[in-house]
């Protein structure tokens, strides 16, 4: 067994290697969490601009970061190439209302290597070696509609002869809690160029709220060793070699800058800033502690030269911290290595091991550390001010059980920075390739009662939790269940599938009773995920009887049928639900042809085609001849009764054979 298969294994004990890892969102800035507007307009209310001063309710962000799994303390990098306006610590990008296409990031950085416990990690940013166009993306890209392509950063000119940096972040750990950062710049230019880098440690603010006013600190503990205490982390120390300007102030919200708040005194989040660019010395500390710390290295990189600098955070002292620094790097690699050639050990190609490798690297980059506590975001914080009155009735009111704080796996952590229900479900069945746990328990936190609403609804992303994306997670876990089975002797994880079955249970009759208004079997759903699968908005309007809908019900039903019938080998008692699923499959398909006038005739004859129909208030069905993904989501609701089932469940089959031989007029649907 290789070692990353061992860390792997133990990251279910307390000790695990995943206690840290690179749960830093890239945008924290315009996100429903941070929004406390009237209106429900996130992207105004916090944004990039802003984002440098003001201190966050509910999470952090920054560029390669890396965070304890509560996300108590944070590490990142921020980068000045001396033009700025100011630091590069978090990624620009344009909101929903000023990309040509919607939100868009504007930067250029990749993914390049990670394991499941993030023994290893290695990503690339590019930056600029001019002033950053800020301005220009957005002016341009403001003036384009949506048939004109993005104006994107290379378009700017800012890349012309090569003249930025690559800046390589690479993570290594020692140990759990022992965690080795090398950061390399290459001057892609012919001709030498200044950069200052700041690697950043901080606090996430959770004591200005009104809830624990206890503040932790980051001192300067002797030379080149920054000590960063917490009363639950304890004590970490961050080793740097170089000869840095070590800077500090507290990771606070500048309500002067902000608020125009006359009187106010302190070291404001953006106080690393303001030195650096503005040459104001008094926003840092001179007694050099805080919540908030920065390293400050200005450097002079020669053209097509390269700069490494080494830092080491750790539990605990450690007197000779660049000792064994090389050794443990290239450990960490040689074992990276190791996992992923055994692997890939059946793939051919040089180049699908890399892109697959790369793939995987994307994917467990963005795992993200999640908070959203819903009961306090609608009702506001002792220390604050109210929230508006009218965000009581407005987004997500209604979701008043919803208490979020896990490491969740994201679609993306800019543009998506926050999970969505089915965007999960997929994750999940590629993360269970390298980490079949971790795709478990994410699968298993969806219908945990804090996440699922009281009713059995999912919640489906957090610009809106009751908005309905496409069922499959029943799907996703048996795809997850027999991926981990095919890993352990055959050997299945009943009680993970039982518990997921039992839960969607809930979901399913959900589905049943609020999505299926009409009790034909024909259901609507709205949004269903896709939002670009139809010409027009599905959430709103007149009544859609959905081909899609209604498939992905389908589909659904055949899922837990097969949950049901693997379950049955080890529990007689699961063949009813079986046959229960196996005839609602056959129902909904029945309605979407309309069998004895008691559905919608979804399907069209002469078109071989199956599509929406929309019925208007006078009782009118007009069918949506639209060609779209909507018409082939019925190819999906498939699945096979292999001869083994008939053996192992003789009352499901003795039930399936009465209606096949009964009930003509469904079966003859059926092959």
């Amino acid at each position: 067994m290789t070692e990353e298969k061992k860390r792997i294994k133990e990251n279910d004990s307390d000790n695990s290697w995943s206690q840290w890892g690179p749960y830093i969102t890239e945008r924290q800035w315009g996100t429903v969490r941070e929004d406390y507007s009237p209106d429900g307009k996130s992207w105004e209310y916090t944004t990039h601009d802003t984002a440098p001063s003001k201190a966050y309710r509910w999470g952090e962000e920054g560029i390669g970061g890396i965070c304890d799994n509560n996300q108590i303390l944070c590490l990142a990098i921020g980068l000045w190439n001396g033009k700025d306006k100011m630091i590069k610590e978090r990624l620009f990008g344009l909101t929903h209302e000023e990309g040509n296409h919607g939100e868009d990031v504007k930067e250029y950085y990749y993914y390049l290597d990670n394991t499941p416990s993030h023994s290893y990690m290695k990503m690339l940013y590019k930056y600029p070696q001019s002033e950053f166009p800020y301005s220009k993306l957005l002016e341009e890209n403001k003036k384009r509609n949506r048939k004109d392509p993005e104006y994107e950063l290379p378009d700017t000119g800012v890349f012309d002869d090569n003249k930025y940096f690559d800046v390589f972040i690479e993570y290594a750990k020692a140990s759990q809690k022992d965690i080795l950062i090398k950061i390399t710049l290459y001057n892609r230019g012919n001709e030498s160029a200044d950069l200052t880098l700041i690697p950043q440690l901080w606090f996430r603010n959770t004591w200005a709220w009104g809830y624990d006013d206890y503040k932790p600190i980051i001192k300067h503990h002797r030379d080149s060793v920054l000590l960063a205490g917490h009363r639950t982390l304890k004590n970490y120390y961050l080793y740097y070699n170089g000869n840095p300007n070590p800077v500090f102030c507290d990771n606070e919200t500048n309500v002067k800058k902000l608020y125009n708040v006359k009187n106010t005194a302190g070291y404001f989040k953006d106080g690393i800033n303001d030195f650096l660019i503005n040459n104001n010395a008094e926003s840092i500390n001179p007694n050099e502690s805080g919540t908030k710390a920065g390293l400050i290295y200005k450097l002079n990189i020669d053209g097509n030269g390269s700069h490494t600098l080494n830092l080491r955070l750790t539990f605990g002292e450690n007197h000779s911290p660049f000792k064994d620094y090389e050794k443990i790097f290239n450990k960490r690699k040689k074992e990276s290595d190791e996992y992923y050639n055994e692997l890939q050990a059946i793939v051919k190609s040089e180049d699908a091991k890399k892109i697959q490798r790369q793939a995987y690297a994307g994917l467990l980059w963005s795992k993200q550390f999640y908070y959203y506590d819903i009961p306090q975001w609608l009702e506001g914080d002792p220390a604050q001010p109210p929230p508006p009155k009218e965000r009581l009735d407005g987004r997500n009111s209604n979701w008043f059980h919803l208490n979020n704080f896990d490491i969740i796996s994201m679609p993306d952590k800019w543009e998506y920075p926050w999970y969505a229900a089915w965007d999960l479900a997929f994750h999940c069945i590629a993360l269970a390739k390298i980490d079949s746990n971790f795709a478990k328990k994410q699968l298993k936190l969806l219908t945990h009662e804090w996440y699922m609403h009281p009713n059995g609804e999912l919640p489906a992303y957090e610009w809106n939790f009751n908005d309905v994306n496409p069922p499959v997670h029943a799907w996703a876990a048996l795809k997850v269940y027999n991926i981990d089975k095919s890993q352990n002797n055959n050997e299945g994880d009943r009680n993970f599938l039982e518990t997921i079955f039992l839960k969607l249970l809930l979901n399913f009759t959900w589905w049943v009773n609020r999505e299926d208004a009409d009790k034909r079997n024909i259901f609507q759903g709205g949004f269903l995920g896709l939002d670009n699968i139809t010409i027009f908005d599905r959430s709103s309007g007149e009544h859609l009887e959905q081909a899609d809908g209604t498939s992905w019900m389908a589909m659904y039903s055949l899922n837990m049928m097969r949950i049901s019938l693997e379950l049955a080998k080890y529990n007689p008692v699961y063949q009813s639900t079986a046959t229960k699923f196996l005839e609602h499959f056959l129902y909904i398909a029945g309605a979407m042809t309309n069998i004895g006038g008691r559905g919608i005739d979804l399907w069209d004859e002469e078109d071989g085609f199956f599509y929406d129909v929309l019925h208007t208030p006078d009782d009118k069905q007009i069918k949506l001849k639209v060609r779209s993904l909507v018409g082939l989501i019925p190819l999906l609701a498939v699945e096979v009764i292999e001869p083994e089932i008939i053996t192992f469940c003789p009352d499901f089959t003795r039930r399936m054979d009465w209606f096949l031989n009964y009930r003509k007029d469904l079966s003859n649907l059926v092959s």
